[in-house]
């Protein structure tokens, strides 16, 4: 029996990949990566309710460097695409090779989104990975180029598909044809294809080159302020926000909260020099309860010391510009 190895999100055409090659007898095996930019969630329902072994892997670190200088550029965002996809290929490949896994397979439909999905594109990540005679699209595979799979029999080329295109009609018609009923809409699921966050990720890695995970987490947490070049406040807007900051936090930064009134806890991050924590101290008193104060003390917590800044809140209008959004 021929084994696949195949790269799952979770989604529709990930899933009607899989069953694709199930239907004809492969034995499949799912791989899910997980990074700060998505998890596996989405790919560990789908394996429970179509019925094939999942692995997961977290691959943060090798893939947040790719992030930051990938060879084929973005996409609207800070979504490169065509190198996370070749990233995963690799690293897939590399778990075929060693467990004896005959090909790997993803759910890329041909078309499916112009700049990442066209023939070409969808060529580039093949050869990008390092295995590009060992990578099967089973929902475009007849639009395709003959794979060694197919003309060695290990795969039926006339039971694989001919998907294309933006429209999911295809595959929604498909999944009921198939009994697949429960599966997530189409879209979503990575931050790196989200303004917002894109614009905070790229504030981060501009002004400081060697940001970790730990620091591309914190950015899923609370307002982000950029005060200087060195120098960002991230603030709570939530209890769960400032539980999240209260954890995450590390010695060489600066925790920050209001000692008479309730308010957010904020972080200080990065070399800040006294003016930079006068202003992040002011930001966290104007988002208090203190905030019409003339003046509020502001508690700042280090890793060996605390000590209080007597601020006046800054007016919005001001620290809002200083918000990356």
């Amino acid at each position: 029996m021929s084994r696949a190895l195949g790269l799952i999100s979770g989604g529709l055409d990930s899933s009607l990949a899989a069953m694709t090659l199930m239907r004809q007898g492969i034995e499949v095996t799912g791989i899910a990566f997980v990074t700060p930019f998505f998890n596996a969630d989405k790919a560990k329902a789908a394996a429970k309710v179509i019925g094939y072994q999942l692995i997961i892997e977290n691959i943060g670190d090798i893939h947040l460097k790719m992030v930051k200088t990938p060879q084929y550029g973005y996409g609207r965002n800070m979504n490169p695409c065509i190198d996370c996809h070749a990233l995963m290929f690799q690293l897939a490949g590399e778990k075929m090779t060693a467990e004896g896994f005959d090909f790997l397979f993803s759910g890329e439909v041909l078309g499916q989104r112009p700049m990442s999905q066209n023939a070409n594109a969808l060529k580039s990540v093949a050869n990008l990975s390092g295995f590009p005679d060992r990578v099967l699209r089973p929902l475009s595979a007849k639009l395709l180029p003959i794979t060694p799979m197919e003309e060695s029999g290990l795969i039926k080329r006339e039971q694989l598909l001919d998907l294309q295109g933006r429209s999911r009609k295809p595959q929604q018609a498909l999944a009921k044809e198939w009994g697949l009923h429960d599966y997530p809409g189409s879209g979503g699921g990575c931050l790196l294809t989200e303004e917002g966050f894109s614009n905070q990720l790229r504030d981060l890695i501009n002004h400081d080159p060697g940001a970790t995970v730990a620091d591309v987490e914190l950015l899923k947490v609370g307002r982000q302020f950029r005060l200087s070049e060195t120098a960002k406040l991230i603030l709570g807007r939530h209890r769960a926000d400032n539980e999240a900051l209260q954890q995450q936090s590390r010695p060489e930064q600066i925790k920050l909260r209001s000692q008479n009134f309730s308010g957010p806890l904020g972080l200080l991050c990065g070399d800040a020099n006294q003016d930079e924590l006068e202003t992040a101290a002011a930001i966290v008193a104007s988002y208090g309860k203190g905030k019409e104060e003339t003046k509020v003390d502001i508690l700042c917590i280090t890793a060996d010391a605390e000590f209080v800044r007597r601020v006046k809140p800054l007016p919005r209008e001001i620290s809002g510009k200083l918000q990356i959004r």
